[in-house]
């Protein structure tokens, strides 16, 4: 510590100690600790031309009129429809590390939330790819929804933006539909071009429609289980986790 001068009444000078007083700092901010979200996130992924042009057709927004469905039943009952969000994306979103952290990870305000995907086409395919990497990353999919999923043909790895290789899908719940119209038209002929997945083993309910290609809306809720479709059992599953 520095030592103050003073003159005394002799004229001599002395020198004083300084000293401190320390005193306690009382703040009274309120301090916010950050809670992590929770919610149900689900992500539609459509396929080739869904939510963008694929070699000058399209885009048709197939994965878009299946998700309106969901968004619709959900927001009528205003309590719910807080805990939700979905999100439409393209199949190619879905390939490469940096595209999930920016189209799918940065939506996900926790991991905490229930996870919940429905693919269409080749974006079943990568769909399915991406329940993977999503649970190895630690976030819990409680449903993958693969809707006539395709992407085993060569030419179709040739010029999109897909995995190469069958996905090994991890979620609690895996609904596989096949559509096998009676009257096959331009969609089905694409989707055969393309390959189709043919699955035979891994998901919880795999089942075959009478139905076009391009009717992700249909498949989505045609009955897959009784009377229930993919649709009512995403939604059951949301309500049975935040519904009062």
């Amino acid at each position: 510590m520095e030592a103050e001068k003073i003159i005394l009444p002799s004229g001599k000078t002395a020198s004083l100690v300084a000293t401190h007083t320390l005193t306690t700092v009382h703040d009274t901010t309120v301090k916010s600790v950050p809670i992590a979200e929770k919610k149900a996130i689900v992500f539609f992924i459509g396929g080739a031309g869904d939510q963008e042009s694929y070699y000058f057709q399209g885009a048709f927004h197939n994965i878009d009129s299946a998700r309106n469905i969901l968004d619709t039943r959900i927001s009528a009952m205003k309590p719910l429809s807080k805990k939700y969000t979905s999100w439409p994306k393209s199949y190619n979103a879905a390939r490469g590390s940096g595209s999930i952290q920016t189209n799918f990870i940065a939506n996900i305000p926790s991991k905490l939330c229930p996870i919940y995907i429905v693919g269409h086409s080749l974006g079943g395919w990568n769909g399915a790819h991406l329940s993977r990497i999503l649970s190895e990353a630690g976030y819990t999919i409680k449903f993958l929804v693969t809707l006539d999923p395709v992407g085993e043909g060569f030419w179709v790895w040739m010029g999109s933006d897909i995995y190469k290789s069958e996905a090994s899908p991890i979620a609690e719940t895996w609904i596989n539909i096949r559509a096998s119209s009676s009257k096959p038209d331009t969609s089905d002929g694409v989707a055969e071009f393309g390959g189709r997945w043919i699955i035979t083993n891994g998901p919880t309910t795999n089942k075959t429609m009478d139905i076009h290609h391009a009717s992700a809306d249909w498949m989505f809720i045609e009955p897959v289980q009784g009377t229930k479709s993919a649709c009512d059992l995403i939604f059951d599953s949301i309500n049975g986790i935040f519904g009062q």
